[in-house]
């Protein structure tokens, strides 16, 4: 009543036709409010299987384990339901580093795909389309010749197969095709068949999801020629109505069927138990390949399999079909079917409750979406062929408000999302976990409070990181729900489940060692946050550092310096930072746990207990009175706030700028009674005035009072200034009274010089090399006391500012990094595939709300032209505001590959990975009114990702300090900004060499003997076949010459090069290896990339696919990464430019160097 109320009071004053417009969007929304209800109970059913399967309650499942049981479910699944499932053997279920090179480089074999056979199946029912589109044009052109073709003009969905076509497509099924020719007879089932199943076996109604899923996305290969089949028996019911009831027979069509009179009726047919013990042998072949390539995860299952009975593992589930409004009979109605291990699981028995089946009107307006590449390729009449527009106009409002059973699939829901508080129920973070233990541990009270701020100042809550051997409960209920996908019913689910009980067995042996890394993990966490409070404490001005000398002399008195001899072993396994000057050794939060992780290790007894009594006695040693504490809790608060300024900034320094001088002003003004000034001047190379110095410092930041004199003005070396002497020397510089020290630039000079009166710190800005960028300055010049020399715990909290600022900026470059990163490998992917609508990349950030965990940033959008748009203040996803696109998180959440629909379009969200396995961000790949990707479009795909997620590995570990930084090519030495614009191409250009260095020197030489296949042809009318063949030649001797003409530019003025014959003499042995050490942005390379680009520009990409041949695939790839990065190091001043929009922008357009194929 208060839905009706509130709807009513906004549709008073609406039109009759705009009314029925939101009553149909209103109708749409519900039916996606029951796929989000449908996917929520899933979630729920999988979540309980992990419990069930956790038998030691660690809170994680083997990973080889699970992936193991997915293949044996998927191998032993009949064909109809492996058309839904996905290939578990295929990405994103195994990781791209457990791919080879030569399989994801040279690897064209259509069969692996994520769904099986899908290029097939999709190529054959677009030609089906095209022949009976054409055949049909041609009848009304004969039939009503002088009627105008306006019906061809118009778009809506084909009209189905008739049966000679179906046949065609059924016969391509294979095991999809059910024989029911003993019910024709009029036999009757046994009753042990009655027993092995009972089902609905009507094709487009095998699941749910391809009953209700009309108002979301069509779906592709075998279920849309299930629809077709059971439109066109709706379409003759309709049209030929009153002729009498008309049967068509199963072995005309090859699909189980009843007569069109009765199709309105519940449907039951019984399958022969012969025939499915015959599916099992036809996968027999297959199961054997999958035992020989997934040997290791068979060898996990084996023993378990051994050992548990053989008994049942699955049953079919059917559901009571029941009426609209009627209540469901009782499960023990419902006919059950238990399978031995090794039987096929028969799950296209699947029945579908009556309320849940669309109508043949609503099959009928189903829209069949074709790829992209082939939709041009089949025209599509126009719906006023068969109904009126009146008709038209009813049949499309049943369709939108036709009642629907409040049960999903015969199942009552509760009212409430399971996955609300899922996280607070089920989810425990380890961290979370020790954090509360300590606080119930008297022993630390003095740290309590440090420990809280530590939590509450932590980066992104809620996130799982993938380590590659264990699932977590996210990760696990999300790899089981990509596993069975949207389209199964909730009944594939429930069986999954009973296999997975049933399979999921450990030894005792794998129990004790899931016990004992579950308290490993568990230690380590606790260790990290004690130590990390106990530096905080120790280190009580929030300077960012210990002193290694100050450290080791009280750890030596520790036990009355019993134990020196064991600590100072822990020194043999570490290597220090270098000495800083003045020979001091300074150690940062991280480097002083590693230490302090070491001298524990060293120590005798129990590892908790030594870490327990060490942290103690430190705590207690490190007296501190309640001033300073006090003070130290707000000084790294004030710190925390630069790092979170960073981490919520969309990427920009705006707000990490304004957060440091709201540190230094509010530490002065608290703890020093002061007023200061500062700015912050970064390191440039001098490009106008270089008689000046090879270096500049630019101002980019100062506190507001200063800007007018200061902000965007340059010092350079030939200036008066210490901030050079800063930058030379790496340390502080303090000058207590400037007006007496002669070497100070005053950037006010209209200031009094009687007013010089005040204190300067200059301070370095060092990045994780410890290398000078930068100088941040602060002075006292606008304070009124005349006493204002700072103190050294403000110097070495200053010290500490300047350490967050370089840790906050460089966090801030690392995204801006990324995002160039993700720009060219996007232009790369845009170059080769054409299905891809749109790409939108986001980076994760902290929620500012207390009751959530993090939130979503839209960095940049990619159009279906490859233009990016990049947003200057990119907007904010809530999860709250995310019920229909709740697959953003999902990926973020699991750090997991997301397969999922929404309003139609079927998403792609892969995971950008930090180095610690948690999604910083997830790229949001949307493919349109598509099922899937192409086979070669989808190992694409695959490639790009890859090499995007290595290059934000390299990226973040260079910044971090844990890797050192590589220069391979010569253009990496230009600079940062340049260095991330090829980063991608140096990265897949590396792969390729690699990839290449594999191949054998007959695969290049067997790319001769097309020449020969040519000649040997004799002469005759040119055919497919032999058409064929010359542009397989074509393609072969282009790629070459392409490839020849990188080594031997000069060929380009030379007769020679027109000879195929001469140019031949050029693929030799030494090819392969010119390649695989080739540097295309080195200045000795001159070549005329124009002329190779038009060798390659009439070979899309598709073409290089079909032809198959694994050396033309690799060379295809390598002249167009050569050719981009020869491109890109001609124009390097306008070329390669920072991605982030100007501070006066809302956005700006970002498009890679290189031209985009035509055709792909």
């Amino acid at each position: 009543m208060e839905f009706t109320e509130y709807i009513s009071s906004h549709i008073k004053d609406l039109k009759s036709e705009m009314f029925e417009e939101l009553l149909k969007h209103l109708c749409h929304s519900a039916d996606e409010f029951r796929e989000v209800v449908k996917a929520d109970m899933r979630r729920q059913m999988f979540a309980e299987l992990f419990l069930h399967c956790d038998h030691g309650k660690v809170g994680f499942l083997d990973r080889q384990r699970t992936l193991a049981l997915l293949e044996l479910f998927y191998d032993h699944s009949s064909q109809m339901l492996r058309s839904l499932l996905r290939n578990p053997r295929q990405w994103p279920f195994i990781e791209f580093e457990e791919i080879n090179l030569t399989e994801l480089w040279g690897d064209m074999d259509n069969q692996k795909h994520i769904y099986e056979g899908f290029d097939k199946v999709l190529l054959e029912m677009n030609t089906l389309l095209s022949a009976k589109h054409a055949s049909k044009t041609q009848s009304k052109l004969l039939e009503s010749p002088d009627q105008p073709k306006l019906n061809e003009q118009r778009t809506s969905t084909p009209p189905p197969n008739p049966p000679e076509q179906q046949r065609g497509v059924t016969a391509e099924q294979g095991p999809q095709r059910i024989s029911t020719e003993e019910q024709e007879q009029g036999k009757k089932p046994t009753a042990e068949q009655e027993l092995y199943i009972e089902s609905v076996i009507e094709p487009g109604t095998h699941t749910e999801s391809t009953l209700e899923q009309g108002s979301s996305r069509g779906l592709l290969t075998g279920q849309e020629t299930h629809r077709e089949s059971t439109t066109e028996q709706g379409q003759h019911k309709g049209s030929i109505e009153g002729q009498g009831p008309r049967s068509v027979s199963v072995s005309e069509q090859g699909l189980s069927r009843e007569s069109v009179a009765e199709q309105g009726s519940r449907r039951e047919s019984i399958a022969e138990q012969d025939r499915c013990k015959g599916s099992v042998a036809e996968q027999g072949s297959r199961r054997m390949s999958a035992a020989e390539q997934g040997s290791l995860r068979e060898s996990i299952i084996e023993e378990p399999y051994q050992k548990s009975e053989q008994g049942p593992y699955g049953e079919i589930i059917s559901e009571e079909q029941e009426d609209i409004g009627s209540t469901s009979q009782s499960r023990k109605d419902s006919i059950l079917k238990t399978t031995k291990y090794g039987e096929s699981i028969p799950s296209e028995y699947i029945e579908v409750p009556l309320q849940e089946k669309r109508s043949w009107e609503q099959t009928y307006e189903k829209e069949i979406f074709l790829s992209s590449e082939l939709q041009e390729e089949v025209p599509t009449l126009s719906r006023k062929d068969h109904f009126s527009e009146t008709t038209k106009k009813e049949v499309q409002k049943d369709k939108s408000c036709e009642p629907k059973s409040q049960k999903i699939e015969g199942k009552s829901w509760s009212g409430e999302f399971f996955t609300c508080n899922w996280k607070m129920k089920y989810v425990t973070f380890e961290d979370e976990e020790q954090a509360n233990l300590i606080y119930g541990n008297s022993r630390f009270t003095d740290l309590h409070s440090i420990i809280r701020n530590i939590q509450s100042c932590k980066e992104v809550k809620g996130r799982t990181a993938f380590n590659g051997v264990s699932f977590n409960l996210l990760q696990f209920v999300q790899l089981l729900e990509t596993f069975v996908g949207e389209d199964a019913p909730l009944s594939v689910s429930e069986t999954l489940t009973s296999f997975f009980k049933e399979g999921y067995v450990e030894t005792e042996q794998e129990k004790m060692n899931a016990l004992e890394q579950f308290s490993q993990n568990a230690f380590q966490v606790r260790q990290r946050l004690l130590l990390e409070a106990i530096f905080q404490k120790w280190d009580s001005d929030g300077s960012g550092f210990l002193d290694l000398k100050e450290v080791d002399e009280l750890l030596y008195t520790y036990k009355e310096g019993m134990e020196k001899e064991s600590m100072k072993k822990a020194k043999l396994h570490i290597q220090f930072p270098n000495p800083h000057p003045g020979q001091e050794v300074r150690l940062s939060s991280k480097q002083f746990q590693n230490y302090m992780e070491l001298v524990v290790s060293e120590l005798r007894g129990n590892e908790d207990q030594v870490l327990e009594s060490v942290v103690e006695f430190l705590m207690n040693a490190l007296e501190r009175s309640h001033i300073e504490s006090l003070r130290n809790c707000a000084r790294w608060k004030w710190l925390h706030q630069i790092q979170r300024a960073a981490e919520t900034s969309g990427v920009s320094l705006e707000p990490v700028y304004s957060e440091t001088f709201k540190a230094l002003t509010q530490d002065a003004e608290a703890h020093g009674n002061k007023k200061i000034s500062a700015h912050i001047s970064l390191l440039e190379e001098n490009l106008l005035l270089p008689e000046k110095g090879n270096v500049l410092l630019r101002n980019v930041a100062c506190t507001l009072d200063d800007a007018l004199f200061v902000l965007n003005r340059v010092l350079y070396r030939d200036m008066k200034g210490i901030s050079f002497t800063v930058v030379d020397e790496g340390k502080p510089i303090h000058v207590p009274q400037v007006q007496y020290h002669g070497n100070i630039f005053f950037w006010n000079q209209s200031r009094n010089k009687n007013d010089y009166n005040g204190s300067l710190l200059a301070l370095p800005l060092q990045d994780a090399y410890m290398r000078i960028f930068g100088v941040l300055a602060v002075d006292t010049l606008r304070d009124p006391h005349e006493i204002n020399i700072f103190l050294p715990h403000e110097i070495r909290f200053y010290q500490g500012v300047a350490n967050a600022f370089s840790t906050a900026y460089h966090y801030v470059h690392s995204r801006e990094h990324i995002l160039h990163i993700v720009i060219t490998g996007i232009g790369w992917l845009y170059d080769v595939t054409s299905s891809i609508t749109s790409i939108t990349t986001y980076f994760v950030e902290p929620s500012p709300a207390q009751d959530s965990d993090y939130v979503l940033r839209k960095m940049m959008v990619t159009g279906q032209l490859g233009l990016t748009e990049i947003h200057k203040n990119p907007p904010t996803i809530h999860r709250k505001s995310c019920i229909f696109r709740d697959f953003l998180f999902k990926c973020t959440d699991s750090s997991e590959v997301v397969l999922a629909s929404a309003c139609g379009e079927t998403h792609i969200v892969v995971p950008l990975r930090e180095r610690t396995g948690e999604a910083l961000g997830v790229l949001d790949f949307n493919i349109g009114q598509n099922r899937m990707l192409l086979c070669q479009e989808y190992k694409d795909l695959q490639k790009m990702m890859k090499v995007v997620q290595v290059a934000c590995y390299e990226i973040l570990g260079e910044f971090s300090g844990e890797i050192d930084k590589k220069y391979i090519l010569e253009i990496e030495n230009v600079g940062e900004v340049q260095r991330a614009g090829i980063l991608f191409f140096r990265i897949m250009l590396l792969e390729l060499q690699e990839s290449i260095q594999l191949l054998s020197s007959m695969e290049f030489v067997s790319l001769l003997l097309y020449d020969h296949t040519l000649l040997t042809e004799p002469n005759s009318p040119q055919d497919s076949k032999s058409m064929e063949l010359e542009a397989n030649v074509k393609l072969v001797r282009d790629v070459l010459k392409a490839v020849i003409l990188f080594f031997h530019p000069e060929l380009e003025f030379s007769s020679d090069f027109g000879s195929w014959d001469k140019c031949k003499f050029y693929v030799n042995k030494y090819l392969a290896n010119n390649i695989c050490a080739f540097d295309p942005t080195a200045k000795h390379v001159e070549v005329n990339v124009q002329l190779i680009d038009e060798y390659i520009r009439g070979h899309s990409r598709t073409e290089v696919w079909k032809f198959g041949n694994v050396v033309i695939e690799h060379l295809y790839h390598w002249i167009h990464i050569c050719s981009a990065l020869t491109k890109i190091t001609k124009q390097l001043n306008s070329a390669i430019t920072p991605p982030l929009p100007s501070k006066t922008d809302n956005y700006m357009y970002a498009e890679v160097p290189g031209e985009g194929l035509q055709e792909k």
